[in-house]
């Protein structure tokens, strides 16, 4: 893997983390029904995770000597709580399968420290899809 791929491959990562934050942050706003409180709730403390994430990932990209992407991919659009809920569990298990794969690619660059980090993030973001699932578990269609 060299620098050039790696740098690109975070980029996306870091997109993706942009993504989320908007996703979250919109999400909040548009729940609805009685459970608008907690659901707001929970999706506005998934954003501090998720900036943590963009914030070491913009600086790993700075470090490899790359241009950090400020440009987030695009948002799922959700009508629904149901939706909204499904939406995010689909954005965190890419993040799961993606920062699992990049962990691979980061310990194959040499960089150990980086590795670990991105494994740490497979936790948070597996951590956040099964948290998802439970809500979803007993939901109404």
């Amino acid at each position: 893997m060299d620098k050039e791929t790696m740098i690109a491959n975070l980029n996306q990562d870091l997109a993706n983390e942009l993504s989320a934050i908007i996703q979250y942050t919109t999400y909040a706003a548009k729940a609805t029904g009685p459970y608008r409180p907690q659901l707001t709730q929970f999706f506005l403390a998934e954003v501090p995770d998720e900036q943590m994430h963009a914030q070491y990932l913009a600086n790993k990209i700075v470090a490899l000597g790359g241009e950090p992407t400020t440009v987030p991919t695009k948002v799922a659009e959700a009508s629904t709580n149901r939706e909204m809920l499904e939406a995010v569990l689909v954005a965190e298990r890419a993040a799961t399968i993606g920062y699992t794969k990049r962990a691979v690619e980061a310990d194959e660059f040499g960089d150990k420290g980086m590795a670990v980090q991105l494994e740490d993030m497979v936790r948070d973001e597996s951590g956040h899809a099964e948290e998802v699932e439970r809500i979803l578990c007993d939901w109404p269609l």
